[in-house]
């Protein structure tokens, strides 16, 4: 299975009057959380809660900020969520998905609603 992208907004829910932005993001089940670029950071003027400390795909651990609160939606979805301030596109991880209730369509190699559930977001609760 080759990269998936998908198209995301972004916006700050603690500054409604704020736009939301659109992006690309790669879709990456490996990784467990959001992860955004400084200039999207700057853009929905997100506040630094603490920082982080990472492990990085080379196994390197660095210290990075974590900020949000952060709204995401796709397609009919919507969650909020906090972000690591980290590389310089928008990555969207397992967690957030799974908050989204969607799936990666390897065929197609694309983000997609969870057709199981197509008209509202669900989830396990234990």
């Amino acid at each position: 299975m080759g990269l998936v992208h998908a198209n995301i907004s972004l916006s700050n829910p603690r500054l409604p009057n704020l736009n939301k932005i659109e992006v690309v993001s790669l879709v990456d089940s490996g990784a467990f959380t959001l992860c955004i670029p400084e200039h999207v950071k700057i853009q929905l003027q997100l506040e630094e809660l603490e920082k982080r400390e990472v492990t990085l795909a080379d196994g390197k651990k660095q210290l990075v900020p974590f900020v949000g609160p952060i709204q995401i939606n796709f397609e009919n979805r919507m969650t909020f969520t906090g972000a690591l301030v980290l590389g310089n596109m928008v990555l969207l991880g397992a967690i957030p998905m799974e908050d989204l209730d969607v799936i990666i369509h390897p065929l197609k190699q694309k983000l997609m609603v969870n057709p199981e559930s197509p008209n509202i977001a669900t989830g396990l609760v234990i």
